[in-house]
């Protein structure tokens, strides 16, 4: 049996190969503290339980929900953009539900992306930037995130052929992997680049309510950032609702309208139950300012942690991601495979989200503090 050409160019994806050598050790019985994947440890807000048991017990939700998600839901997003970000939605237009902020980001390319296209990917980034790329023909061409710029791509470098050639940009801030925050005088540059090149902006916003400072901007404040793209949310970190899978997408109707041809013809819409609870959590905001809080101190353990072992380790400003640089001797993946053959923590190596990835792992904070204080005296004795 042969597997298409796509399906062949696509990368092996990383969390897939840290699962199964992480399920070895475990059968050994080995003691792992898991820093690698940005799963919240805590449960889902037990408010935002009952509700969904309340609803699921309804028999009118059981039905096919619609396409483009229930009007109440998608009012429940306009208010909640209204208040936060002071951005006017449409919600019969601008507004579209979404299986988890990841479905649509995967089907985007499926709407605007020929074969040969090119799409501009973030690097290092969200694998699913560059698979959903690959899977629509199109070509991944890298944006690297360097440090001196804040981990901000320079948009004036990319080569005008490129640019013209381009048909989707994709964006992440509060970033993956790297922490980084975005200002609306970046968000202004890019939505000129976008009008300029006619290119379809996807801003990929999971992170923005996860935040220790000032609230990160949304790249629809921006003057004119409707005319060009559109905007992804999910409820998944900033509710710890990510096995729920509920996200949306909001902005330009047109791109909207991409979409909804793409989800119409490979799936039949998200379960209402969850949506009429997104609708009560979107609303009630539950234990947001707690989660945020309880991050911050998680955050802190372990900058300091690091720091009192030698790392220059720069704080992030949202996000629950540390991107650490490797010491001197090592790859990414070399000194991910050190801390956990000789200290069982579990990191991910740069070079997974991208080849300019390459000298920096990722670590999360989404434990007990307790065992984010035992990673670091584990990494001590090393």
């Amino acid at each position: 049996m042969e597997f298409s050409e796509r399906i062949k160019a696509l990368p092996r994806y990383l969390f897939a190969e840290l699962d199964s050598k992480k399920q070895a050790l475990r059968e050994q019985g080995v003691d792992l503290i898991d820093l690698s994947v940005g799963d919240p440890d805590l449960p889902t807000p037990q408010g935002v339980v009952w509700k969904m048991a309340e609803e699921v017990a309804v028999p009118e939700n059981h039905h096919y929900p619609d396409y483009d998600g229930l009007l109440g839901f998608r009012e429940a997003v306009s208010r909640w953009y209204g208040r936060r970000f002071g951005v006017a939605l449409d919600p019969r237009s601008e507004v579209m539900a979404l299986i988890g902020s990841k479905e649509g980001i995967a089907h985007l390319p499926l709407a605007f992306v020929d074969p040969g296209d090119y799409v501009l990917v973030p690097d290092p980034g969200y694998p699913v930037y560059r698979a959903s790329t690959i899977l629509a023909g199109g070509r991944p061409f890298p944006l690297p995130l360097k440090e001196e710029r804040g981990f901000l791509p320079d948009l004036a470098a990319v080569p005008e052929d490129v640019a013209r050639g381009a048909k989707v940009l994709f964006l992440n801030y509060p970033n993956n992997p790297t922490g980084a925050v975005a200002s609306k005088d970046f968000f202004q540059e890019a939505v000129a680049f976008a009008k300029e090149f006619d290119v379809v902006l996807c801003h990929d916003a999971a992170y923005s309510e996860l935040y220790f400072e000032v609230p990160p901007p949304s790249f629809l404040e921006v003057p004119g950032a409707k005319e060009v793209g559109v905007e992804f949310h999910s409820l998944s970190k900033t509710y710890r609702m990510t096995g729920w899978r509920i996200g949306f997408v909001v902005g330009n109707a047109e791109v909207l309208q991409g979409l909804g041809k793409v989800k119409s013809n490979v799936d039949s819409g998200l379960f209402n139950a969850i949506q009429r609870t997104g609708v009560w959590v979107l609303d009630a905001d539950p234990e947001a300012d707690e989660w945020r809080s309880i991050l911050r101190r998680r955050r802190d353990i372990l900058v300091e942690g690091l720091k009192g072992l030698g790392f220059d380790v720069r704080p992030p400003k949202a996000t629950f991601y540390l991107w650490l640089r490797v010491p001197e001797g090592h790859t990414s993946a070399s000194f991910a495979e050190k801390l956990l053959l000789d200290a069982g923590v579990v990191v991910t190596p740069g070079v997974g989200f991208g080849e300019h990835g390459e000298g920096y792992i990722r670590m999360t904070f989404t434990l007990r503090e307790e065992r984010l204080r035992e990673a670091v005296e584990r990494l001590r004795k090393l």
